[in-house]
């Protein structure tokens, strides 16, 4: 089976209009467009000027694709804050934006997504050891990025 061919762009207009579409499809983060540029076979000095001109030109904005990003993971995959950081940090978000899009989130409505999730968990474990019950939900908040306390907390207040 062949592998699919990499597309080699040598000009740099061309390759500028179609990361200003790559861009426009969706938020990108600078690394995420950065790697498509170097994927289609751009220099660095080429690449480092259409990251420039996309920021500019307004395509690409860091603070508005960490809000973004933040915004869908909560939302769509039910996230917590420590998962969500880990992405934005494996997209080289830099921290001060990270913590601005964290802040975006509302804490109400975090604690009732923390809550929705461990009583939809505890709704499908058949443990009946008390203790280890707790253990199993506190683990499984944990893996969906939730606070050890904050897990703690709703684990404490609930009747599971």
């Amino acid at each position: 089976m062949d592998s699919p061919k990499t597309i080699k762009i040598t000009d740099e207009k061309i390759a500028l209009a179609k990361a200003q579409h790559y861009c426009a499809y969706q938020e990108r983060s600078q690394q995420e467009v950065r790697n498509k540029l170097y994927e289609w076979g751009l220099w660095t000095a080429v690449v480092e000027n259409i990251i420039s001109k996309l920021i500019e030109e307004n395509y690409l904005n860091e603070e508005r694709f960490a809000k973004a990003y933040t915004r869908g993971k909560f939302n769509q995959k039910s996230w917590g804050k420590i998962k969500i950081k880990q992405g934005l940090q494996l997209k080289n978000v830099s921290p001060p934006l990270i913590k601005k899009a964290l802040m975006t989130i509302d804490i109400d409505d975090y604690m009732a997504t923390l809550t929705r999730i461990i009583e939809k968990k505890a709704n499908t474990l058949p443990e009946k050891n008390q203790h280890k019950r707790r253990y199993k939900l506190q683990q499984y908040a944990l893996s969906r990025g939730f606070e050890t306390d904050l897990a703690a907390e709703v684990l404490k207040n609930s009747e599971l």
